[in-house]
């Protein structure tokens, strides 16, 4: 039988004092709140926003660990009350929601560590299928398949951006817009060529085949993070959109694309209703790329993002997918591997997230 153990506020406070402090974290979130309430704070408003933004966060991780302990506290009372009537059947229960609670601690503790200078921002998702035509672009449509699936089952939005469908089946490319709380921090580790071996579904001959797929990460920069970009190092090319959209989106030169000469970094957006719509989009995923290579190169862990992209395939993969002859689902940086891996194309991602999340604390952003 389940008999739980009653934790004291003060013992579950102490154990969670080398990720998240808790006595501090209150002191600095009065802080912050008394500074938000100056009236005077906002005769600056870079800074007023960035102390918005910062206790906005706080707020909500205080909140989080308040919560966990309200639930921990029901969730025990209700299993001791089970367990006192031998209903077996509500210790079951019981025992899922402790599970349930166990995981949303770990993923709290986890995001304790999310201190990048950007790691709280949305996210851009770039996606592009390899070399091996229909096949990888059929893999690149699963990867989007996936993360949209993990962002919303983690209440976060998805826009679409930018989309090239393949000639057959799936997507030569797509930019993504992923919005919610801290979803560049978690989103980031998943920058990289990805690797599926299957057996084909456009083969008649039913042969094994391994297609690439490359993922790239970058933050949505705000008001507070400034770029500097010479208008003159920019090129602007408009072009018709080519996905949906209806009449008008199809007859007008409406997508816009912007390539940063210096960098050779170029963006594209097509997914607006007006050309002044996707350029204003694309300007901000410019500044948003162009922001990401200057992390990168602080990092010097890194290779610079043009380098990594010149090859997708071999020896530039990060995780690989096998469903065929056996599955599963390896991460090659962290090791770790699962056989679920229809959770996984489904957007049960978090256990690689954390694993990478967790390898990479200690890099100085």
């Amino acid at each position: 039988m389940l008999r739980p153990r009653r934790q004291t506020s003060s013992s579950r406070l102490n154990c969670s004092g080398g990720v998240f402090d808790w006595e501090q974290a209150l002191r600095k979130l009065h802080e912050l709140n008394a500074r938000v309430e100056d009236p005077t704070l906002w005769d600056d408003a870079a800074a007023a926003q960035s102390i918005s933004r910062e206790r906005s966060r706080l707020a909500a991780s205080v909140e989080a660990v308040q919560s966990l302990e309200r639930n921990l506290s029901d969730a025990i009372g209700y299993a001791e009350l089970a367990d006192e009537e031998g209903d077996e059947a509500s210790l079951e229960e019981a025992r899922l929601q402790l599970k349930g609670l166990k995981d949303r601690a770990a993923r709290s503790e986890l995001e304790a560590l999310l201190s990048g200078e950007a790691d709280g921002n949305d996210a851009f998702v770039e996606i592009n299928s390899g070399a091996g035509g229909t096949e990888s672009c059929d893999w690149a449509g699963m990867l989007l398949r996936m993360y949209t699936r993990w962002a919303q089952a983690h209440g976060m939005t998805v826009d679409f951006l930018e989309e090239t469908s393949g000639d057959q089946a799936g997507i030569k490319s797509v930019t993504l817009q992923i919005k919610g709380t801290n979803a560049y921090g978690w989103l980031k580790t998943e920058a990289g060529v990805h690797r599926l071996v299957r057996i084909s579904p456009f083969d008649a001959a039913a042969k094994r085949h391994t297609s690439f797929a490359s993922v790239w990460v970058y933050p949505v920069v705000d008001d507070t993070i400034i770029i500097d970009i010479n208008p003159s190092d920019v090129r602007t090319d408009t072009y018709r959109a080519s996905g949906a959209g209806g009449q008008h989106i199809n007859k007008t030169d409406s997508a816009v694309r912007l390539t940063h000469i210096p960098t050779g970094v170029a963006v594209a957006c097509q997914m607006g209703r007006s050309q002044h719509q996707n350029r204003e989009e694309a300007w901000k995923m410019l500044r948003a790329r162009l922001y990401e290579l200057e992390l990168q190169k602080r990092e010097a862990a890194a290779q610079a993002l043009e380098d990594q992209k010149t090859d997708i395939g071999w020896g530039h993969q990060i995780r690989s997918y096998v469903l065929a002859p056996y599955q599963m689902v390896k991460d090659l940086r962290t090791e770790v591997e699962t056989s679920d891996t229809d959770g996984v194309l489904d957007g049960d991602l978090d256990r690689f997230m954390g694993a990478s999340l967790a390898q990479r604390v200690g890099v100085t952003r």
